[in-house]
């Protein structure tokens, strides 16, 4: 029996290994069992990053009028007070997941994680370059961890983490999509669809994975087949939750940006027991 909120399912198709799907495609409808949008209407944000630069994001219903100085607007070329569309979601009670998909500036997106109560935050900017480069993935991503100008910080900084390799994980973002992650090393992880328009495809990309406090860690991902990037948070705690955004190529050649969440299904975890993985 179904659910009225479930379609009834038919039988699983595996698509053809030389059909691979187009970003627009897999991530139509990812988004299904995201966590509500927050409406952070009047707040304001005022990050400090690790190399010195400022970030400031105004928030104005679903846009943010924000700026960017030192470092981060000088590498990235994003001077300048800009207006951009604004996704916002409160993971944790005092955990916020905030994305710019930019409008202001073609192919790139600038993803903030804060907290209310450590006063921690990590940025990351994601970009699309211009054209294909052979043997490397056509997105990139910068990492910064960030302190909040709202109160003192406490706790660890983000930072790069281990504490996934080894682990294996279903993701189930929909009805229709299911995949499955293995987190190989500090630098790849693989993946396959075990549900889904990709049914049957799979690979191994490049990947980080920051911690960003108990449970809840950043992982990001750039695949070589197709130009897409991701920037996820996921709750290994209780909650068992994942939020995400994309960025990426489309089938017709321009680049979109689209949301995504779901749930953690976790498989299990292998240690080992002599020599580690990079």
């Amino acid at each position: 029996m179904t659910s009225q909120h479930e379609p009834a399912r038919t039988a699983p198709t595996t698509a053809d290994a030389d059909d691979w799907r187009s970003y627009d495609e897999f991530a139509a409808g990812i988004d299904t069992y995201r966590l509500e949008n927050a409406d952070l209407s009047g707040a304001r944000l005022e990050l400090t990053l690790d190399d010195g630069s400022t970030l400031r994001v105004a928030f104005d219903g679903e846009e943010a009028v924000w700026s960017a100085e030192g470092p981060l607007a000088e590498s990235g070329g994003l001077g300048g007070e800009l207006r951009d569309p604004v996704d916002a979601v409160r993971v944790r009670d005092d955990v916020v997941f905030v994305n710019l998909p930019l409008v202001s500036r073609a192919r790139e997106s600038v993803t903030v994680i804060y907290s209310e109560t450590t006063h921690r935050a990590l940025v990351v900017h994601s970009r699309i370059a211009e054209r294909e480069s052979a043997g490397a993935p056509r997105v990139g991503q910068t990492f910064w961890s960030a302190v909040t100008g709202a109160g003192a910080p406490t706790g660890d900084a983000p930072g790069p983490s281990r504490d996934l390799i080894g682990t294996r994980n279903l993701y189930r973002y929909s009805p229709h999509h299911l995949y499955e992650h293995v987190y190989l090393s500090s630098q790849r992880y693989a993946w396959q669809c075990i549900e889904g328009v990709q049914r049957g495809h799979g690979d191994t990309d490049l990947s980080t994975v920051w911690r960003f406090d108990d449970d809840l860690y950043l992982f990001c991902f750039r695949e070589f087949r197709i130009a897409v990037a991701s920037v996820w948070l996921h709750d290994l705690g209780s909650a068992r939750r994942t939020t995400g955004v994309f960025l990426g190529i489309t089938g017709a050649g321009g680049a979109e940006h689209s949301r995504a969440g779901g749930h953690i299904i976790p498989l299990g975890r292998v240690v080992y027991p002599d020599a580690q993985p990079v």
